[in-house]
């Protein structure tokens, strides 16, 4: 009778178990469908949506066509591939140098150094966003995107932990041997440890490249010139210009919204593997 009772509470228990997780489930994907179904939605000629689901069910790609037909929206992709691209780039090599220099070298500021950035990155890089922009409107490099790629880069450092747990990974006996053949330490850094260091690379390259991408924050405060927004500022404006913009251009941002997210998600698929390999290769104790 006991084995009896255990069994159904157990049914009874994975059922409720796996209703919850197919609720969330549901209620996560439900938001990405109508975005896509938003994205092919034929407008309406009164340029009006008031309906979640109307009985005309027509898809197009007339939305893409007006999206990637204006110039201003490819501009802004150009300035968001440029901004990103930079700043990956040199997050990238601050995280490996810093990471690699906190993992390997021994010396007295080390651990104080270490717990400085670790309480540093807890803070959302937003809290600064006020003393950042005085900073850059004093260089005068405010309106410009080498101030975004410096903002992106500039706090690189405070990622180090994760890095540094794949460099903790790594045998010193390598090193050893490569110093005694006559190596200098930079050589035995980019010769010896990166090549090894692939999954932590990609790892680095793609949560250094997403940020930069899809930022709001910073840019909206940083730019106001229309012909250097970003994507996700340009798109905001965009629904946004005109008291009647919104309901004219919602399926024309519904439509920049699924190219700026199918960009993302390719790069995340195409780099899984490696991915997967960088968070688990660094998440030791260091």
């Amino acid at each position: 009778m006991t084995g009896t009772l255990l069994k159904i509470r157990r049914r009874m228990s994975n059922i409720f178990v796996y209703a919850l997780l197919i609720t969330l489930g549901v209620l996560w994907v439900l938001p990405i469908v109508y975005l896509v179904y938003t994205a092919f939605r034929v407008t309406p000629s009164t340029g009006i949506i008031n309906t979640l689901f109307p009985d005309d069910l027509r898809l197009g790609v007339s939305n893409f066509s007006r999206l990637l037909g204006d110039t201003m929206f490819l501009r802004w992709l150009r300035n968001t591939l440029l901004v990103a691209v930079s700043s990956c780039a040199l997050t990238t090599v601050f995280i490996l140098m810093v990471s690699y220099a906190l993992s390997r070298l021994r010396f007295r500021l080390r651990r104080p150094i270490m717990n400085v950035l670790l309480v540093l990155g807890m803070f959302p890089g937003f809290m600064s966003m006020i003393a950042v922009y005085f900073i850059l409107k004093a260089m005068g490099l405010t309106n410009s995107l080498l101030a975004l790629v410096m903002v992106y880069s500039g706090g690189a450092a405070l990622s180090y932990y994760i890095c540094k747990g794949f460099f903790d990974t790594v045998p010193r006996a390598m090193e050893e041997a490569a110093i005694l053949d006559g190596a200098s330490q930079p050589i035995v850094f980019w010769k010896i440890i990166m090549p090894m260091a692939k999954p932590i690379i990609v790892y680095t390259i793609l949560t250094s490249f997403i940020s930069p991408w899809c930022d709001f924050i910073f840019v909206n405060t940083i730019i106001s010139d229309r012909a250097k927004y970003t994507v996700a500022l340009g798109l905001y404006k965009m629904i946004n210009a005109e008291k009647n913009s919104f309901n004219d251009n919602f399926t024309t941002f519904c439509a920049g919204a699924l190219v700026v997210g199918a960009i993302i998600v390719t790069l995340f698929m195409s780099m899984q593997k490696y991915y997967v390999e960088g968070i688990t290769a660094g998440a030791v104790k260091g």
